[in-house]
């Protein structure tokens, strides 16, 4: 006999999207172009990001984006604008006297040995940065976006000098715990602008951030899976925007061979974009066998589970949009690579950090905004929960092309 009640059948939830925001500098302008973009493709007001983690300058829009989720769309273009508008000194000194007075110490320190002046904490001064981070970004609101039911989980990374461990700092949902893995750990606690200004501190170019009583740089120092904040704060869908074009890893313009010894200013470039971006595709390459092992061996895999990735990078080399625009750059910054190579055709590896100068943001905002939009089925489909088909790429990365 039929029962007289018809049960309804629960529609399958969707995905928890998380968005990972990498470290890249200057070039994170590339990652406000796929945003904008996004939030033409994803028209509702909702915040479409559950969870975001963000490192070093990806840490900024981060940042801007959980505190702002109940008007996402409105953060984004706040981003927009100043990334589009940046200058070199709101993010570290360049005129001539704090140059000539940071080059001055350091050659007192080295000469003395340390005797007359200690050695300067950075290479460069980021306090300007921290003014305009104080200005645009309201670290308290991210707690209230979280309350509000706006956000599930944000994370900023950062890496401790006293203990070697990569921190992903976080606030959340109750229910989600703390985490300690090898190298790396999970913190929970009330995010400030000291937080961030320790994600972003590049080592050798910006001075350290004392928390408590520990010092931190750059969160991308020891990250070695930058994937796994995200899927801690109960992601089961990434969305990765990366800096570097797909096959410019190396020191030259992409040619694969090379010319003569890299200068010092070409290898503190390579090591930079070696520091932002190889762990992402190592750990890309982990997910997609932990999932294979889930789909094919589910016992064996048990404790484990299937987590999607899809990965938007530059259809164009940062480098090559780089040469086009040092002559924006102040003269103090171009002397300071000239003297040390980093201003050069074999790429403009160093430059392209550093250049904060809005034809070159710019120029890559509208790389980011197409590379999305040529990708804008696989993004859609993505967002939507929907399966998408193999790719041509490396596992779980797409590129626009």
């Amino acid at each position: 006999m039929d029962s007289p009640v018809e049960v309804a059948r629960k529609p399958p939830a969707r995905p928890t999207v998380g968005l990972v925001l990498t470290g890249g500098g200057a070039r994170s302008a590339y990652q406000v172009g796929v945003l904008l973009a996004l939030a033409e493709l994803l028209p509702r007001a909702r915040n479409p990001f559950p969870v975001i983690v963000g490192t070093s300058a990806g840490a900024v829009a981060a940042c801007v984006l959980a505190a702002e989720a109940h008007r996402w769309r409105r953060a984004v273009a706040g981003l927009e604008r100043v990334w589009a508008n940046f200058r070199t000194g709101q993010v570290f000194h360049v005129d001539p006297l704090h140059m000539l007075r940071a080059g001055t110490h350091w050659l007192l320190a080295l000469l003395s040995g340390g005797l007359v002046l200690s050695p300067p904490k950075a290479l460069l001064d980021n306090s300007p940065l921290r003014e305009l981070l104080a200005t645009n970004v309201d670290c308290g609101s991210i707690h209230r976006s979280i309350v509000r039911g706006h956000l599930q989980g944000f994370a900023l990374c950062a890496t401790s000098y006293a203990t070697g461990q990569s921190v992903a700092f976080f606030d959340g949902r109750e229910s989600l715990p703390e985490w300690t893995r090898a190298q790396r750990i999970g913190r929970r606690t009330e995010l400030t602008l000291d937080h961030l200004m320790a994600s972003a501190a590049i080592p050798l170019l910006f001075p350290p951030m004392c928390i408590g009583r520990e010092f931190f740089g750059d969160g991308a120092m020891r990250q070695l899976n930058p994937l796994s904040p995200a899927i801690h704060l109960g992601a089961d869908r990434l969305l990765i925007i990366g800096v570097r074009a797909r096959q410019a890893a190396g020191v030259g313009a992409g040619s694969g061979t090379s010319r003569s010894m890299p200068t010092p200013g070409e290898v503190l470039g390579y090591m930079i974009d070696t520091l932002f971006t190889d762990q992402v595709y190592g750990d890309l390459e982990q997910i997609e066998r932990i999932n294979q092992l889930v789909q094919e061996a589910p016992f064996a895999a048990r404790g484990l589970k299937h987590v999607d990735t899809l990965m938007l990078a530059p259809s164009v080399d940062p480098r090559e949009i780089a040469g086009r625009y040092t002559d924006d750059m102040p003269r103090s910054l171009r002397a300071l690579l000239r003297v040390i190579g980093g201003r050069d055709v074999s790429g403009y590896q160093l430059a392209s950090y550093l250049m904060f100068e809005a034809g070159y943001t710019r120029a890559l905002i509208e790389l980011g905004y197409r590379d999305a939009m040529e990708a804008r089925s696989a993004l859609v489909a993505f967002m939507n929960g929907e399966r998408l088909p193999p790719l041509m790429t490396a596992a779980g990365v797409a590129q626009a092309t």
